[in-house]
């Protein structure tokens, strides 16, 4: 099925939830903010939340340093 995550078309399997998709991105769930068609997604519900067709996602990494 498509997705969007951050602007860009993205292919995933049917059936995948937000915290698959963190990891299949390598991404840090704790060190990332994840919105879900202008909804954000608390970071207990990410492995729980599954992904739909057309969905629209943003994901914000917080990167630590100075």
């Amino acid at each position: 099925m498509k997705i969007r995550v951050n602007g860009e078309s993205r292919s995933v399997e049917d059936g995948m939830t937000v915290a698959a998709l963190l990891a299949e991105l390598d991404l840090e769930p704790l060190r990332c903010a994840v919105e879900r068609n202008r909804q954000l997604i608390p970071r207990a519900r990410h492995s729980e939340t599954v992904l739909n067709e057309a969905d629209e996602l943003e994901i914000v990494s917080l990167v630590g340093g100075g």
